[in-house]
């Protein structure tokens, strides 16, 4: 077969050969840059876990807990001989609910005890105030991956995957004792109210467009849009006295609150609860039970095979003790030299960015002012952190818990917390991401950027690669996500954090004309497993975008630069194999371009692309310069 040409895809050129004899493992849905990192920090994790449980010997007591959890979670013998046991007592606390008076009698219980509900309610920082927290209340969620998966054209679709997940529910119910009329009948009610909720709860669309969460409502107007439950009482119950005002994240549902949750609909509630609390404490039970319990979204995913055993175990114990966990990988496996040139590589884009802003050709003096002061404040997570948030101290159980049961208590532990601090100060040193984690973020209500160790290795970035190669690599994905202080999300939250028009008004418009050409150049992708929604994904688009305007412009002054070594890593760093279900799934949740699309889009906006290796109009990368968007 003929190599494709790098004027025509970047992506097939550099990862050819790897895509053609990759294997995708049996449990998972993809393989590739990131999956193959995740793996290699998974298998050296799992090997100190179980070295650790072992020898019974543990670098603090926050290790030794997680790895009493991973012992645990390893027992599937145990598991086996329990079966359903551990849940049924949380189980017939749904089942026994008789109308809304009861619930309403045990609401506050149910809500620290994270069984399902009409709603949920959390304590975060206030977006236009970030330095206090607020109490958000946002909708359930919907059986399928998306309410687009509701819509009269995907009928067809809809009808099969509903099919798989009941099949999922029937499996899982013939643990318990319900007669057979009674599964029918939970499975007929489940389905009645979710299709109640998917009308109502916001897409995977909406949810990008995350400032829009902002909605403060007065308490009194909450409790009368969620009668007939009693909701100013529960705010009592839970923070001793209930605030003025809630955050409402989803207003098209609460305003029709009371016609989805009634007394005319609790039963389909009820058994729509039953079923979720059935499924979502299935993986803690038999290793029959996890199997049956993932089927569903393994079938979505087109993945055949649960984990093994000692593999769930850890991923159960490194999600609950992340940030102990990540601490420890940090600090055994990151050293302190690559921790200074990559901490510099930070500063350097930041700086250069500053530059960029300033000579920007479509922004005023004002504006530059405040998005220079933006730069100047963007605080810089690198690594891990320094120490364990306060509640990893509070995080340990009985030793003659089930698993499931330890879990719950843990759980309870990280909600109670989280409650507890309406009346604190928000904590801006907290982490978003553990030092284990193979991703990077940047968070809009902190201005801060954050980067574990477990993505600062090849090929995203070594001390080892050129200059080029990590600019190309972690540089960019540096400056993609210091761009997100300045996409169409982020460009809405001040140098602190808060939501605040820091624009004039030409200069917001000027930015919008250029989103909405960004917009227009992903529109309409056919790729083989669906159609790009661009507005879907425009804010990573934008931080793709300005990630590599940044990086090249420090490639026109670095010594020796090599304009072919940069893009070729870019290209590596997306490589990807993927199921095609999963493919599928992505182009409607994930708010990030399909990865081959990630590496041939953004570097076509750009001349070094065009002159590096001889780009014209015959090849199909090439773009006409009027059409080629650079906003940052």
């Amino acid at each position: 077969m003929e190599k494709v040409r790098i004027q025509d895809d970047l992506y097939e050129f550099v990862n050819a050969e790897w895509l053609e004899t990759a294997v995708i493992p049996d449990d998972k849905p993809s393989a590739g840059g990131f999956a193959e990192l995740q793996t290699k920090v998974e298998q050296t994790l799992m090997g100190d876990f179980a070295k650790m449980a072992e020898t019974n010997e543990y670098p603090n007591t926050y290790m030794k807990n997680a790895v009493r959890l991973y012992d645990l979670a390893r027992d599937a013998e145990r598991r086996g001989r329990e079966g359903i046991r551990p849940a049924l007592a949380d189980l017939n606390r749904i089942r026994k609910l008789k109308d809304v008076s009861s619930l309403n009698r045990r609401l506050a219980e149910f809500v620290t005890d994270d069984l399902p509900l009409p709603f949920s309610i959390d304590v975060d920082a206030d977006m236009k105030d970030t330095s206090r927290h607020c109490v958000m209340l946002y909708g359930p969620s919907v059986i399928l991956p998306d309410t687009t998966y509701y819509k009269e054209e995907m009928a067809q679709q809809k009808e099969a995957m509903l099919g798989m997940w009941s099949n999922m529910v029937r499996a899982l119910m013939s643990h318990t004792r319900l007669s057979a009329e009674e599964k029918e009948q939970y499975v007929k009610d489940a389905l009645a109210f979710d299709e109640r909720l998917a009308k109502l709860v916001k897409s995977s669309e909406e949810w990008s467009e995350y400032p829009k969460m902002y909605n403060p409502m007065k308490t009194r107007t909450v409790s009368s849009l969620m009668k007939p439950l009693k909701f100013r009482k529960l705010l009592t119950d839970l923070f001793g006295e209930a605030p003025e005002t809630v955050i409402i994240a989803e207003p098209r549902y609460f305003k029709s609150f009371s016609e989805v949750f009634n007394e005319e609909t609790f039963e389909e509630y009820k058994h729509w609860a039953y079923i979720n609390q059935l499924i979502g404490a299935s993986s803690l039970l038999s290793e029959k039970m996890r199997e049956e319990g993932t089927s569903f979204r393994r079938a979505l995913t087109g993945v055949a095979q649960v984990p093994a055993v000692d593999k769930f175990a850890y991923y159960l114990a490194s999600g609950l003790y992340s940030e102990p966990v990540g601490l420890y990988y940090g600090d055994t496996y990151f050293g302190k030299a690559a921790k200074k040139d990559i901490t510099s590589i930070v500063k350097e884009i930041i700086e250069t960015y500053k530059l960029r802003v300033a000579k920007n050709d479509f922004l005023s003096d004002a504006t530059k002012e405040k998005a220079i002061l933006k730069l100047s404040k963007i605080v810089i997570k690198m690594g891990y952190p320094d120490k364990c948030g306060k509640v990893y101290r509070k995080m340990t159980f009985g030793a003659d818990l089930s698993l499931y049961d330890a879990v719950c208590t843990l759980n309870k532990v990280t909600k109670l917390d989280r409650f507890s601090k309406l009346s604190e100060p928000a904590d801006r040193t907290e982490w978003v991401m553990p030092g284990h984690m193979v991703n990077a973020c940047y968070n809009p209500f902190t201005n801060d950027i954050t980067f574990p160790a477990a993505i600062l290795q090849p090929p995203f970035y070594s001390i080892n690669q050129t200059r080029s190669e990590n600019l190309g690599g972690i540089g960019a994905v540096i400056g993609h996500e210091i761009s997100h202080a300045f996409d169409n999300n982020g460009a809405q939250c001040d140098e602190n954090g808060n939501l605040k028009n820091w624009w004039t008004k030409e200069d917001n418009k000027k930015f919008i004309a250029r989103t909405k050409a960004m917009i227009k150049e992903f529109e309409g992708i056919e790729l083989p497993w669906g159609k790009v929604n661009a507005t879907f994904i425009v804010s990573e688009n934008i931080a793709d975008n300005g990630g590599m305007a940044v990086t090249l412009e420090m490639m026109s002054r670095l010594d020796g630069a090599s304009y072919e070594e940069y893009f070729i890593n870019w290209a590596k760093v997306w490589c990807m194999k993927a199921r095609p279900e999963y493919l599928a799934l992505a182009l409607n949740v994930d708010v990030h371009a399909p990865n081959v699309l990630r590496a041939n889009m953004p570097p076509r906006n750009f001349d070094e692309w065009y002159t590096t290796f001889g780009a014209t109009k015959k090849d199909k990368m090439y773009i006409a310069p009027s059409k080629r968007v650079v906003i940052w």
